[in-house]
């Protein structure tokens, strides 16, 4: 049994190293399929042409910008435009070293002289009556308000009217300061002039305005508000102008003990608490603020 298993082993071995054999043995010369060699000297490396040059160094391409439209000859200037000296054009100068207006009745020698120097800072030189608020600084500080109407600017606030935010901020409303402006000016006696353009930033709208009151300058703020969806940009430009009115108040007197720590503490103490709630989404617990005759914090917080 043990040499029928042995002589079976060799024969399988001898077949396999036939095999191996066989596919290792190389073609004969006969049967061997032959390739031209290829020599060094033809293998040149292939050349490919250069394009031209759309410049000249030094140059460009004068013959392009040649046959580029232009607007040139669709403006038509008139020849008597170009002979206009700076001289001729009006100042508010004009308005108080000339003596024609200081002699005579014309419609200059009725303006009053502060209103022509508005001119030379922002104002309208054809019409110094009605300077332009982005760039003017007229009134600023020219005399103070008259005292009944100073009285009302620097009433103490109420308490009643004063809010707090749920971070501790104390605030007054701005329908609030509104209300301050319209009783002591009148309705149309003041108003918010805008001195920039609207700056949208990523997260923050802001825009600068100045208080006129009367027809003169008060003062000058930057209103800023927040926002997160794009769609808020229309809501947070009215904010802006809102913030901006607030801080401009402040110039006046209005509400000036919400920017006095001693007040800000007493209203707190005396006015407001401060309470633990949940958020019952999230289970968790913070600190926050509300005045003492408001109702508790509603969904999603929960007072504890």
């Amino acid at each position: 049994m043990a040499s029928r298993l042995l002589n079976r082993l060799h024969a399988s071995t001898r077949l396999s190293a036939a095999s191996i054999r066989s596919f290792a043995t190389a073609p004969s010369p006969e049967t061997a399929v032959r390739y031209p060699r290829r020599l060094v000297s033809d293998r040149t490396p292939l050349k490919t042409p250069a394009a031209k040059a759309s410049t000249t160094v030094g140059r460009g391409n004068p013959e392009i910008v040649e046959t580029l439209p232009t607007t040139a000859d669709e403006i038509n200037i008139p020849p008597e435009a170009y002979g206009v000296s700076p001289e001729s054009v009006p100042s508010s100068h004009d308005y108080l070293a000339s003596p024609s207006s200081k002699n005579t009745g014309s419609a200059a020698s009725s303006i009053p002289a502060e209103f022509a120097e508005s001119a030379a800072i922002g104002g309208s030189p054809r019409d110094p009556s009605h300077p332009d608020w982005s760039r003017s600084y007229f009134g600023l500080s020219t005399q103070p308000f008259p005292k009944e109407v100073a009285e009302v600017l620097m009433t103490p606030i109420d308490p009643l009217d004063v809010e707090i935010k749920p971070d501790g901020l104390v605030y007054l409303p701005e329908i609030k300061y509104r209300r301050v402006l319209n009783k002591a000016f009148g309705p149309g006696g003041w108003g918010l002039a805008p001195r920039s353009e609207t700056n949208v930033g990523p997260r923050v709208v802001s825009r600068e305005y100045a208080l006129v009151c009367l027809g003169r300058l008060v003062a000058i703020a930057r209103g800023e508000q927040e926002y997160f969806d794009p769609n808020g940009i229309p809501t947070a430009t009215e904010a802006c102008k809102s913030n901006a009115l607030m801080r401009c108040c402040k110039d006046l007197g209005i509400a000036s003990e919400l920017w006095d720590p001693r007040f800000i503490r007493e209203f707190k103490s005396k006015y407001c608490v401060e309470v633990f709630v949940e958020d019952v989404r999230t289970k968790k617990k913070k600190k926050l603020w509300r005045r003492k005759d408001q109702p508790a914090f509603e969904y999603p917080f929960k007072e504890t």
